[in-house]
């Protein structure tokens, strides 16, 4: 065997029709990586515009997440990149302390997550209650609906999203009987449509992937029927990347951003965190290592808040497509991000056509696609109680707002699991003349108090009476308190006193 020989084998020589054997799954990653660019970028872009940000921004943000957060390890085929799970609360953060703030959001939001993978603290974000998190996407949800609503009809939305619910049906009728709107309303509705009925196309068509199927066929539309329609903002790149600058920072003493940070961290962890979950559902490779993905996540936040872009989160609709795409490594996410670079680096004037009716229509189909709908119906039937907190924290978010509304949420949740675990059992034992022994089972708690002293109010009081609390398993202060007062007062009342038996 010659030299080279040698080092052909060593170093994985190409074969007629074979790809390098050190790299034996590229094919496959190059292939998924052109399907994750074409699903992102519109996205990306859309998410930009209705997070009140330079489009550019949009893609900033994708970039980072190909190919800083996808280099990384944790999840090995979900993508990250802006969400429109985020988009609600980007834009209230972007109205509240600018654009040149948001950075500084992110940029603390991305610290925060490095410290909470540090410690160890991912896979604690599994314990939220999935009842929160589909009620604050089913919250987002509706709050993207109706803001976009106005964007079709080329309408300014109201700030809060009960203003933009209530005043929806008259924005509406006013829009489609104005000529100047009658185009951008329609314009966008048939992006709705195209969406809606995409997956029913043949399959040639369905290769492409939807998103980026409707907005070039609303592009087209655009020159071919005349329409007038508002197309999206071009600043360039170098335009609109922005570092914080350094009074930003001033603004971290502020209880109110405080919050947002707060805000952004949790959902954009927990989003992130269950879409690694569902990812992994998906495909037979290697599980996520949820503190790892929680720092990767953190890296790419910490970049894209030097940058001044928007934040990011793993999203579920660019994660399905590269699994459906063959993808095999964490290659295909890294090569999606440079797709991205090299668009945004040689054809940014290529935005410049893009209608914004039809990136309203996009998102208001991925809105519609947060609201769990089915999943609501099968937690009334078996678990109403998680129903009721998932409408919550979904009405508590267009109510009053993200930060809110998700504490209102976890709030109710931890409620609730605190009164249904506390079930406590009290059986009344008649021993005749004797005595009456009243036997507690379970969790005494002061959540069952009212039940457990209406029981012993109702019981004889021509007999002693003897409290067994040796089947509790737990007995909280005010439980503890409650029985000693309430077995000092029947003592007094002419029986002999109450006899208590220790619990174990």
């Amino acid at each position: 065997m010659t030299g080279h020989d040698g080092a052909a084998r060593r170093f994985g020589a190409y074969r007629p029709g074979n790809l390098p054997a050190r790299f034996p799954h590229l094919r496959k990653d190059l292939a998924a990586s052109v399907v994750v660019f074409l699903v992102a970028l519109p996205l990306c872009v859309g998410v930009a515009v209705a997070s009140g940000a330079p489009a550019e921004l949009g893609l900033v943000t994708g970039i980072v997440g190909g190919i800083v957060t996808g280099a990384m390890r944790g999840s090995s085929l979900q993508v990250s990149g802006p969400a429109a799970g985020l988009t609600v609360l980007v834009l209230e953060a972007v109205r509240a302390y600018g654009l040149a703030t948001l950075g500084v959001i992110v940029l603390a939001t991305g610290l925060l997550q490095l410290l909470l993978g540090a410690l160890r603290l991912g896979r604690w974000f599994r314990a939220i209650s999935l009842a929160v998190v589909e009620g604050m996407l089913a919250g987002i949800g509706l709050v993207l609906i109706a803001g976009q609503f106005y964007a079709l009809a080329g309408l300014a939305a109201p700030a809060s999203g009960v203003a933009k619910l209530t005043g929806l049906p008259s924005a509406l009728a006013d829009a489609v009987r104005a000529p100047q709107t009658q185009a951008s309303l329609g314009l966008g509705a048939g992006t709705v449509a195209l969406l809606v009925l995409w997956p029913r196309l043949p399959r040639r068509v369905r290769a492409v992937p939807a998103a980026l199927g409707a907005v070039l066929l609303a592009t087209l539309a655009v020159p071919v029927l005349g329409l007038p329609v508002a197309t999206v903002e071009v600043r360039g790149p170098a335009g609109s990347v922005q570092p914080p600058p350094l009074d930003a920072f001033g603004q971290l003493a502020t209880v109110g951003l405080l919050g947002t940070i707060l805000a952004f961290t949790l959902i954009a962890s927990a989003e992130s965190l269950f879409s690694a979950a569902a990812v992994d559902r998906m495909h037979d490779g290697p599980r996520t290592a949820y503190d790892r993905e929680l720092m990767a996540q953190g890296a790419g936040n910490t970049v894209c808040g030097l940058l001044g872009a928007l934040p990011m989160t793993a999203v579920i609709v660019r994660s399905s497509a590269n699994v459906r795409a063959g993808a095999r490594t964490r290659a295909s996410r890294v090569l999606h991000g440079v797709w991205l670079l090299l668009f945004a680096a040689l054809l940014p004037a290529v935005l410049g056509v893009i209608p914004l009716p039809a990136l309203a229509g996009v998102l208001v189909h991925a809105g519609w696609k947060l609201i769990p709908l089915r999943e609501l119906a099968s937690l009334w039937r078996e678990h109403r109680g998680e129903a009721v907190v998932l409408v919550v924290t979904a009405v508590s978010i267009v109510a009053v707002g993200m930060f809110e509304g998700v504490l209102t949420g976890l709030a109710l949740a931890v409620a609730k699991t605190a009164w249904e675990s506390s079930h406590v059992r009290l059986d009344v034992l008649d021993e005749g003349a004797s005595a009456v022994r009243v036997l507690l089972s379970g969790n005494a708690t002061f959540l069952r108090l009212p039940k457990i002293l209406d029981s012993l109010e109702a019981l004889p009081r021509d007999r002693p009476v003897e409290l067994d609390l040796s089947g509790l398993h737990h007995l909280d202060h005010a439980c503890r308190s409650a029985l000693e007062t309430w077995s000092a007062r029947h003592g007094v009342d002419g029986t002999e006193p109450v006899r208590v038996a220790p619990e174990r």
